[in-house]
């Protein structure tokens, strides 16, 4: 199974990594030596793998979320996204500013969904990041809805970019805080 998961052929690497994921613990060896292999694609394959296992090791695809290989970084994230790890979240939230948006997209979906821990995190690192990574965050605080996100949901409500007002929005609105806001003189 692991010479079809890695031999190249998208179909068989398919087929074997359903097959492997069904062997669950007992595959676990052969899929972390995979994720040291010198092959972008094998590591790939590897984290898709595991990422079908319940009860993967989620630090497995922290440490995927520095992978050189961009592919492995959004496996890894969306692999987070289905085994939720609260100690992933700083992997998760400098992978945010990553050139890739795709990455970024999936890390943000991946911090939704271990939801109201990491509020202290992304309100921390709000200020501290790019431009697109405080929209990633804005969204994310819309998606997890928690009341301590108001006062930076309020402050992104007066800013220039349409991206952060519409999740600063978007985020109030689930908060049933949907109204008009003026400022008084």
């Amino acid at each position: 199974m692991l010479a079809d998961l890695t031999g190249g052929d998208e179909s068989r690497a398919e087929a074997a990594a359903l097959k492997l994921a069904q062997l669950g613990e007992s595959a676990l060896p052969a899929l972390k030596d995979l994720l040291a292999s010198s092959k972008a694609d094998h590591r790939w394959w590897a984290v898709r793998t595991l990422a079908q296992i319940p009860g993967s090791d989620a630090s497995l695809f922290s440490a995927a979320l520095s992978d050189s290989s961009v592919e492995v970084r959004q496996a890894a994230a969306l692999a987070l996204a289905e085994h939720p790890l609260e100690e992933a979240a700083p992997f998760l939230v400098r992978a945010l500013s990553d050139a890739d948006d795709l990455l970024g997209s999936l890390s943000a979906n991946a911090l939704i969904a271990i939801g109201k821990p990491i509020i202290p995190i992304l309100l921390g690192a709000f200020e501290c990041e790019s431009s697109s990574a405080r929209i990633h965050i804005m969204r994310i605080l819309a998606g997890i809805g928690d009341y301590r996100a108001i006062p930076i949901m309020m402050n992104a409500m007066e800013s220039d970019s349409a991206m952060l007002h519409y999740w600063a929005n978007k985020g109030l609105e689930r908060l049933g805080l949907d109204m008009v806001y003026i400022k008084p003189e």
